[in-house]
């Protein structure tokens, strides 16, 4: 094992903050080996070791699904799953970045749609090979049960499926591991949209709000803030009216764009 270095060198951009003795430990990029603090993400231990990202890096907080990764670790057959923005490495971790999977996505008009099995099949009808082996589960790096809303896709059960999809991020770990060539993620993403348009009861508060964006009622406001200086948009936001948390029966002071 290498010895500790004194000073790191860390990559523009990065604000990681080094605890005092962090040990360097190896890890595998395309193959090849580099020493990377033993406290970083995977993103920013391959940052640290030189490479700049062009693809495979977006949110930097979980939520984009621009990073997935596999690895293994040296000694051990398991194959892994992950987000390099949120997966600290581990000592001799052999790492491949998958910024983008091939997948089928269907076209649609959603106004020409319903939200029933007959539809699920008819545009992805790869879901009915899915032969319940539950790799789909085990790859993803959200920890949602994708099999189980694969089978209620499947059942027709359109609200289940977008319940369970909730936090899919798209990365396509699912379909990358999947022997029947399920889009998993563009299935809920379906799914999803279905329950929006169709299941979910329509907020009535919400139609004279939108009449009001869409007769241009904001425009006026909108054009002034663009046009404001970076002093006076912080101004503004410091001194800007805060809604209480109890906000039962109140209004703001200000009602010009109510």
């Amino acid at each position: 094992m290498s010895e500790v270095k004194k000073e790191f060198r860390v990559a523009t951009g990065d604000r990681a903050i080094l605890p005092e003795g962090t040990r360097l430990v190896p890890i595998y990029i395309m193959g090849k080996k580099y020493m990377v603090p033993e406290t970083m993400t995977i993103q920013k231990a391959i940052e640290y070791a030189g490479y700049q990202f062009i693809r495979s890096c977006g949110c930097r907080g979980g939520i984009c699904g621009a990073c997935p990764t596999v690895y293994r670790i040296l000694g051990d057959y398991h194959l892994h799953f992950c987000l390099a923005c949120q997966t600290v490495v581990q000592e001799n971790m052999y790492l491949t970045q998958i910024p983008f999977f091939p997948a089928n996505r269907a076209a649609y008009d959603l106004e020409k749609v319903d939200a029933s099995a007959e539809t699920v099949v008819k545009l992805y009808p790869e879901v009915m090979k899915c032969v319940a082996c539950n790799t789909c589960t085990k790859s993803c790096p959200m920890d949602i049960e994708v099999m189980e809303y694969v089978n209620a896709a499947m059942r027709g059960d359109i609200a289940k499926v977008a319940r369970l999809s909730f936090d899919c991020i798209q990365c396509g770990l699912c379909s990358s591991r999947c022997p029947a060539q399920i889009q998993h993620f563009h299935l809920a993403q379906l799914c999803r949209r279905l329950y929006a348009r169709y299941l979910v009861p329509q907020a009535e508060h919400l139609k004279p709000r939108v009449a009001d964006i869409k007769a241009g009622k904001f425009e006026a406001m909108l054009k002034e803030l663009v046009n404001d200086d970076q002093e006076t948009l912080k101004k503004l936001y410091v001194e800007r009216e805060m809604e209480p948390q109890d906000s039962t029966g109140w209004e703001p002071q200000d009602k010009r764009f109510l």
